[in-house]
């Protein structure tokens, strides 16, 4: 497929969102139906319905003189031209609002020669009604109208989000959802003989992980948590001998909500009684081909492979965008002699490296305004920021160090990274992780760059799928004390067996049997296989984490009771259906979402308690005026 610039592909995505829903009513509602009010949905009529009476019911997208409407459900539209007996009651046909309710009874024709619309999948065919029901009307004047053309703010339709869930977008959105759903359902249940576990959202604490919600108990200084996710219960199916677990279940998190983050999030959660981590990889691959929707281009099998520690050299970050290139190179030895001042005295030292990456045909497409932004974000991501050099031909490069740069060196970085008249080079110095980090930041905001102003970068036309795996086991403990640790993915993660021994010595040089899957540049699953030795789960709570075991005793004797090897994965569904419907935050691929304060402008939680009624659960707030 032909690469494609991103603004395309939401527009190309809006124009399949009609067809993808008019898709499902053929494959729904193909006949009349016993069991509701309509025989037809309005997507559906064609020239094949022409002469068979039909009931429609739906919304008046459209009021035209007083004897024709356009009606849309869920479906589609569908015209409709009122016969003259009741046309004559141009009273309630006048006072009926857009949006308002109602009730269609008639024979399909064709549209007059020269009147068919072609835009609409309707477009041949017209029902001329004899008979007309207002089932609800509609009040005169609404927050926004609902065309797909309409621009309203974010907040907006937050506010009145079920006039929102009205629009082709949204409809699309859901629809595809839960086709996705039910089709993964299917594959985990009827194929693989999967068992789909309820498990509890009142939980007790969790040590370490993600800040918890809280819910209050009417027993004194005792409190619920909501599940960060059902970690621990889907690992206690195993010992229950279950063997295959799934479920699409609720998670929380009590932390800043971002683009593709919500306080409430949905998971497809997995896990499995002798496993190993291919095995897992392999299902999971099969499950998100069986659901992958039709209307998108075909995933291929198997998706590729890399290392933690070769994502962060190639790319500076764990879940490397693998549409488009701009790799990082380490050029510290072709630098080390290069007379600038920051770059002398690399040699031998591992602590210091001078990295960069290259912007294909940049000068195109940068201007002066450009550098000095992307010179401004990189400040605030790290002391110091990069250097752009500007390769106007071979032996003009414009930069702040050229004058500094012998030519040797230049030569040298020259032949390194295959530069071009019209190449940009952005380049840093420092530690190896400090330097991973920021260019792995630039290296993205140089392509959200070059795409605004024109260049084709990222490959739009196609989905990149990528499993990172052999991550660390453990990381150095942010704002701890030096070697304090912290698990890097979860407390219940196996090391490698290469690892067992090594644990217990020197727990910072062990890798974990963790693997994450990255499609287009985000997270969009993550597991790994578990501890299932007591011993050894204790140690890493106790000795290594320095947590207190004892809150995860229930685990433990669970651990000593014969338990089965068995690892797991969970999919982040919210994020994988945000990219799959092209959509930039998983807010519009959820029906009542939060916004980035965690609020619900809709209902206007969370809501404010007084503490006449916090007595019964032994807790009060001292918010100025709070009591009644």
């Amino acid at each position: 497929m032909e690469k494609i610039c991103g603004a395309c592909r939401v527009l190309i995505r809006n124009q399949l969102a009609s067809s993808y829903v008019r898709a499902v009513i053929r494959s729904q509602h193909s006949g009349p139906s016993t069991f509701s009010l309509r025989t037809h949905s309005c997507g559906e009529l064609r020239n094949s319905h022409v002469g068979k009476e039909v009931t429609l019911c739906g919304w008046i997208q459209h009021r035209r003189y007083d004897f024709m409407l356009t009606l849309r459900d869920s479906f589609g539209t569908t015209q409709v031209v009122l016969k003259e007996q009741i046309g004559k009651d141009v009273d309630n046909i006048r006072n009926l609002s857009a949006e308002s309710v109602v009730m269609v009874t008639g024979k399909v024709q064709l549209r007059p020669d020269g009147l068919a619309n072609k835009k609409m999948s309707t477009g041949d065919i017209e029902v001329v009604a004899d008979q007309f029901e207002i089932l609800n009307n509609s009040k005169e004047s609404l927050p926004f109208e609902i065309h797909d053309f309409s621009k309203v703010k974010e907040s907006t339709r937050m506010l009145y989000r079920y006039l929102d869930l009205r629009s082709t977008r949204m409809q699309h959105n859901m629809r595809q959802r839960s086709d996705v759903a039910m089709k993964m359902r299917h594959f985990l249940w009827k194929l693989h003989g999967f068992v789909e576990v309820e498990t509890p959202t009142l939980f007790r604490r969790t040590p370490g992980g993600a800040r918890e919600y809280l819910v209050p108990t009417r027993q004194p200084g005792k409190f619920y948590t909501l599940p960060q996710s059902p970690q621990q219960f889907k690992q206690l199916l195993m010992v229950g001998a279950i063997d295959r677990y799934f479920q699409i279940a609720r998670c929380y998190r009590d932390e800043g909500s971002r683009s593709d983050r919500q306080p409430e999030f949905t998971q497809v959660d997995i896990e499995m009684s002798f496993i190993n981590k291919e095995g897992i990889q392999a299902l999971i691959e099969e499950l998100l081909q069986y659901a992958w929707p039709d209307n998108l281009p075909s995933i291929h099998l198997p998706f590729p492979r890399m290392t933690y520690a070769q994502a962060m050299d190639q790319f500076g970050t764990d879940k490397p965008d693998t549409r488009f290139d701009m790799k990082l190179q380490d050029v510290t030895r072709e630098l080390k002699d290069s007379g600038v001042a920051v770059f002398s005295s690399t040699e031998g030292n591992d602590a210091f490296v001078i990295k960069v990456f290259k912007c294909s045909k940049g000068m195109n497409y940068l201007k002066r305004k450009d550098y000095e932004d992307l010179q401004k974000e990189a400040v605030k991501l790290k002391d110091g920021g990069v250097t752009f050099i500007q390769i106007k031909d071979t032996d003009s490069w414009k930069s702040s160090i050229s004058k500094h740069l012998r030519s040797e060196a230049r030569e040298n970085l020259g032949k390194a990274m295959k530069v071009n008249p019209g190449d940009v080079l952005c380049l840093a110095a420092g530690k190896p992780d400090s330097v991973n980090s920021l260019l792995g930041q630039m290296r993205l905001a140089c392509a959200n760059r070059l795409e605004a102003n024109g260049a084709s970068v990222r490959d739009h036309g196609s989905f990149h799928f990528l499993w990172v795996e052999d991550f660390p086991l453990f990381l150095p403990k942010e704002d701890g004390q030096d070697g304090e640790l912290e698990s890097s993915h979860h407390p219940f993660t196996a090391p490698v067996d290469e690892h067992k021994e090594l644990i217990m010595t020197q727990p910072s040089q062990v890798h974990g049997q963790h693997y994450d899957l990255v499609l287009d540049g985000s997270e969009i699953a993550g597991g790994s296989i578990r501890i299932h030795d007591a011993k050894l789960q204790k140690h890493v709570l106790q000795n290594i984490l320095n947590e207190d075991a004892s809150s995860m005793q229930h685990l433990l004797e669970a651990l000593e009771s014969g338990c089965p090897p068995h690892g797991g994965i969970a999919i982040g569904f919210d994020r994988l259906i945000a990219i799959l419907a092209g959509e930039p935050s998983i807010r519009e691929v959820i029906a009542f979402p939060k916004t980035i304060d965690g609020n619900d402008l809709m209902s206007g939680a969370p809501s404010l308690l007084y503490n006449d009624e916090l007595a019964v659960y032994h807790i009060r707030h001292d918010i100025r005026d709070a009591t009644k």
